[in-house]
């Protein structure tokens, strides 16, 4: 049986910005990021994960992709318990989610 646009899973997809505080949130963005992307790539259900800076030095650019709601369940389960998010739990988020239903 295939997949048709009816029962076909969602991509959920994630997209905004890392807003820094301060160059000491910045340098946490830095040391810590390499492994959080690391990490949340090798995730089973992720299909692209990327956080970049812009051209301003304190907001980073954030555009995720999971192949379905689990998958993305899944990651935000783990890293809530990653040094990731204790690392930046104070540095401000500003995410849209769709796909979610």
């Amino acid at each position: 049986m295939t997949d048709t646009p009816e029962s076909k899973p969602l991509e959920v997809r994630m997209s905004g910005r890392l807003i820094c505080a301060s160059s000491q949130d910045v340098e946490t963005v830095y040391i810590h990021l390499p492994e959080h992307i690391r990490r949340t790539r090798e995730e089973p259900g992720c299909i692209t994960f990327d956080v970049v800076p812009t051209d301003d030095p304190m907001i980073w650019r954030v555009a995720e992709c999971f192949r379905d709601a689990d998958a993305f369940k899944f990651h935000q389960h783990r890293t809530r318990g990653s040094t990731w998010w204790s690392a930046t739990a104070n540095i401000q988020r500003d995410f849209k989610v769709t796909g979610l239903e």
